[in-house]
């Protein structure tokens, strides 16, 4: 087959939760550019109804529906949405992530909070999104991981700003979906769903200068991640080009920890 085939999502049904995030509208617009039909799922209608506008405007395939991942009617109900509309789900791009903690003293209420979105809810929405994917004959799943799930934080990044400590819920959640891949590759084995992760390094979105300027002298390719840096990777993993890999994390960093 051809590989401009092979990439292509032409036909596929797409999901992406947390796609009207940072991350999320660049996968989202890889997603589309490759021709995939795709459904943003978010908690807040309005900010994602603005974002699929956005796209549309753009001539592309996109779609909203709304999912609370830390309720689990709210996910049978997205599950239930997706059937009634398109009939059958091919990729679920597992991005949303709550961030109630916001630095290494806070109140452990906001901990258990983390817990009950980022992990509970993570494994809750990919057990009902997997058997969709099952019930149309297969397809791919891929968690959005981070680069934070396999290394300690490197503070010296935070060194001359107003910062502070990154928060602890995100390095232990994203840890435990990068070996949840794997658990979840092996349990789908014979059932045709591939199960892989991407740990982004940073995205620019305006940090502080001097963020940038730190974290940018470590990084071979001397700079953030862009827009477009998660696009080709996603398109990968999503599509026929994609067939073989199964199971893997990548690391999408620009070479910080070559």
């Amino acid at each position: 087959m051809n590989v401009k085939e092979l990439l292509s999502l032409r036909g596929k049904i797409t999901l992406v939760t947390g796609g009207a995030g940072n991350y999320g509208k660049c996968i989202v617009e890889g997603l589309a550019e490759a021709d995939g039909t795709v459904i943003i799922a978010s908690r807040n209608m309005d900010n994602v109804k603005d974002v699929v506008s956005r796209f549309c405007e753009k001539g592309f395939d996109v779609h909203a529906m709304q999912v609370d991942q830390g309720d689990h009617e709210s996910v049978l109900s997205l599950k239930k949405a997706i059937i009634d509309q398109f009939g059958r789900l091919d990729v679920f791009v597992n991005n949303a992530v709550a961030r109630p903690m916001k630095g290494y003293d806070d109140p452990m209420e906001n901990f258990a909070k983390s817990m009950e979105i980022n992990a509970t809810g993570a494994m809750d929405i990919l057990r009902e999104m997997a058997s969709l994917i099952e019930q149309g004959g297969g397809g791919s799943i891929i968690n959005i991981a981070s680069m934070m799930g396999m290394f300690g934080p490197d503070l010296s990044n935070y060194k001359g700003t107003s910062m502070g400590n990154p928060p602890p819920d995100y390095f232990f959640h994203r840890a435990g979906l990068i070996n949840l891949t794997r658990y979840l590759a092996r349990i789908y084995a014979g059932k045709n769903i591939r199960v892989n992760s991407i740990s982004p390094g940073g995205l620019f979105n305006n940090q502080p200068e001097r963020f940038v300027e730190n974290y940018s002298q470590k990084v071979p390719v001397g700079r953030m991640a862009n827009n477009d840096d998660i696009k080709g990777i996603i398109v990968l993993l999503a599509s026929e080009a994609g067939a073989y890999i199964n199971g893997e994390n990548i690391l999408m960093d620009g070479g910080m920890y070559a």
